[in-house]
């Protein structure tokens, strides 16, 4: 666990109580907005690649922000990448890093969570002053909202939002009062995939660039469509909401942030270690007048998400907090490595490690006897991944589409992402690149340590004695 000295959390409580009371000049202070679109990676949008339809809400944020290319998931699955943004912290370091440790949707329905794992539903147990970044915000006077996915793999203090639920909106508070509020769109999410499959197809399947590692035929082509179709839905909503802020006057004065929770809803995307699964698009607009002046290829993760909003809205970032601010009057250097981890995916475990440099990237599989594609059950629904086992089973998967089902798989991964963007070509082998592999090596078990990453310890010794009752 992260340990912080009771001096310094003296300090934190003292801090707050001090902001509490000495920050209420809403003037002052940008409101922030963050719109969420679920389970899509970087290559679906126009602004990164080439795509087969048009997004005006999106493309009218490109037009007055920035596109930034290198924002990556700690995990690329959605309760454990959520803890890293509302706290700010690596979930191998908080115990969130398995799919799914707070299971409220079954807590509600009195439902078991990982039943075959002999897996309750817990809260994983972090030192309590590791807190939303939301109850700093509230302290400093802004109205909070979240609309309305939570998910945090964490049981949420009562104290983070002001609002959450499907009708929370920053119009409910006080006049003037800055606010930060959270629209999460789910039309775009992993089931939709199959949810919506018979819905209308709203963009032309032939113009649709299908990734060497899928075959190339009329159900994979459809379920890509679906995706695409369900982006044009998200993106109606959203310019609903961007249209609001302009009529309330507040647009102007708003940072807005558009990403997603991690990669794509498909097979070797959604799970993955890869780009696919990890890289996220990430478009800020700043408030008139103020400029972001990043370099839009800086390595970014979702544990900075936190100490910028701390940052743009005037408010000292916590020591504990493992980001960095990359935007705001605290802003520092950005990451020179991105780190990433998966864990348990529901009723499947697969501990791998990974680091990227912005060119580079090196992969530790530690369970070699088994293939990246895990036999995900809420996965099976998904028409392409009943093609792929089905393609797989009667051999006729070439040799780039049967890498993903290799078992055993190997036990280091090592991929130039620049020219081979698709991670391909495993160059753990080849002796010109035997340096670079050596110092990323060293870094991954550098960063294991100072992390504290709890990957090691088996996930039953991490539930707190109360869950297992």
């Amino acid at each position: 666990m992260v340990i912080i000295g009771k001096i310094k959390f003296i300090f934190i409580l003292l801090f707050s109580f001090l902001l509490n009371n000495c920050s209420n000049d809403f003037d002052k202070r940008p409101n922030v907005v963050w719109f969420v679109y679920e389970d899509q990676s970087q290559d679906f949008f126009p602004q990164y690649s080439n795509t087969p339809m048009n997004l005006p809400a999106i493309e009218s944020l490109a037009d007055d922000g920035v596109v930034f290319k290198n924002m990556h998931s700690p995990s690329a699955v959605c309760a454990p990448s959520r803890s890293a943004i509302i706290t700010g912290m690596y979930p191998t370091t908080l115990g969130t890093h398995n799919m799914r440790t707070y299971n409220s949707y079954k807590t509600a329905a009195g439902l078991p969570n990982q039943a075959e794992l002999g897996i309750p539903s817990y809260s994983p147990e972090f030192p309590e002053y590791i807190r939303p970044f939301t109850e700093y915000l509230r302290e400093a006077g802004y109205y909070c909202t979240n609309n309305s996915k939570e998910d945090y793999n964490f049981k949420i203090s009562d104290n983070a939002w002001d609002e959450s639920s499907n009708k929370a909106h920053w119009k409910n508070r006080e006049k003037n009062q800055p606010f930060f509020s959270i629209f999460n769109f789910n039309v775009c999410h992993e089931s939709g995939i199959w949810n919506k499959n018979k819905d209308s197809i709203l963009v032309d399947k032939s113009k649709i660039i299908i990734p060497p590692y899928f075959p190339d035929n009329d159900i994979i082509r459809h379920d890509m469509a679906v995706n695409y179709s369900n982006l044009i839905r998200a993106d109606r909503k959203l310019l609903k909401l961007i249209n609001e802020l302009k009529k309330e006057g507040e647009y102007d004065n708003t940072y807005i942030f558009f990403y997603s929770d991690h990669g794509g809803p498909f097979p070797r995307h959604k799970r993955a270690i890869y780009q696919s699964g990890t890289k996220v698009p990430l478009i800020i607009k700043a408030p008139k007048g103020k400029l972001i002046e990043n370099d839009p290829s800086d390595l970014i993760s979702f544990i900075d998400l936190a100490p910028t909003l701390l940052s743009i809205s005037g408010i000292n970032i916590p020591e504990y907090i493992q980001g960095k601010a990359f935007l705001g009057s605290q802003k520092v250097n950005s990451h020179k490595l991105i780190f990433t981890a998966t864990d348990r995916f529901d009723g499947e475990i697969d501990k791998i490690r990974a680091v990227f440099d912005g060119r580079y990237k090196f992969i530790k599989n530690y369970n070699q006897n088994i293939p990246h594609a895990l036999n995900v059950q809420y996965r099976l629904q998904m028409p392409m991944m009943q093609e792929l086992l089905r393609l797989k089973n009667n051999g006729s998967l070439n040799e780039v589409q049967k890498k993903w089902f290799e078992s055993p798989k190997p036990k280091e991964e090592f991929y130039d992402v620049l020219n081979d963007p698709y991670e391909i070509n495993n160059l753990i082998n080849e002796p010109q690149y035997i340096d670079i592999i050596d110092n990323l090596r060293t870094s991954l078990i550098k960063w294991r340590e100072d992390s504290n990453d709890l990957g090691d310890i088996p996930e039953m010794e991490l539930i707190p004695d109360k869950y297992l009752n």
